[in-house]
């Protein structure tokens, strides 16, 4: 009697399960990112210099993607512009998240601080986006300051409701009721009880807004107030 033998192939993360999969792809994911913010600022000026002589060249293995029209490198342009939106988008969605999670707080505090952050979060609801990032964009004086301050200050009350919603909602639990019954402080609630449910909610919100970010930031350098070419 013989035995077989099959083969099963599994492919590259066959052994892997699912959480590792996932692990994997986001850490991968965010060295790409890493790696294309890095080169970006290590590239210099000197790639960008205009070389008429080299104007509109077809890509080839000096210039990947070719030139432009002033002869400049359209891969190290590329390159530098992704690393300057990768930029703008973290830094915007790292300040927006720090100010949703400071609200969000706010409003467990009571009645009086949780009306102040809803009225707060329905006036620069109320105001058009873009119209918004661009007003905060000027004030600031424009460029990648006033691009980064305009979306940070404009992307965190959608968060925000959210997070205020769920924070109410926290507040109505038994436990809660106990620790306010045995004498604890409403600062000790909330970042004993109340914040560390509201990670998850943070965590999808920021990664949400990262490239909702980028696309605002494109839409006002289009636009003509945002960052030089």
């Amino acid at each position: 009697m013989s035995t077989v033998v099959v083969t099963v192939n599994r492919g590259l993360f066959g052994g892997l399960n699912l959480r590792q999969k996932t692990l994997l792809i986001i850490g991968s994911t965010s060295l790409l990112l890493l790696a294309i913010v890095v080169s970006s600022v290590f590239l210099g000026e000197e790639p960008l210099q205009t070389n008429f002589g080299s104007k509109n060249l077809a890509p080839s293995l000096e210039h990947p993607f070719g030139t432009d029209w002033m002869g400049r490198d359209m891969f190290i342009r590329t390159l530098e512009g992704l690393g300057l939106s990768i930029l703008v988008g973290g830094l915007a969605s790292t300040i927006s998240t720090l100010l949703t999670l400071i609200l969000g707080l706010l409003s467990s505090a009571g009645k009086t601080a949780d009306s102040f952050v809803s009225w707060l979060v329905d006036i620069f609801l109320s105001i058009p986006h873009l119209l918004l990032i661009v007003l905060i964009s000027i004030g600031i004086g424009g460029g990648a300051a006033g691009v980064i301050t305009g979306v940070a200050l404009t992307h965190w009350p959608s968060l925000t409701r959210v997070v205020r919603a769920e924070t109410k909602q926290l507040k109505t639990q038994e436990y809660i009721h106990i620790s306010r019954n045995l004498g604890r402080s409403k600062w000790w609630i909330a970042t004993r009880h109340i914040l560390p449910h509201l990670v998850p909610q943070i965590l999808l919100g920021t990664i949400l807004m990262f490239p909702h970010a980028i696309l605002h930031e494109a839409s006002v350098t289009f636009l003509g107030f945002g960052l030089s070419p």
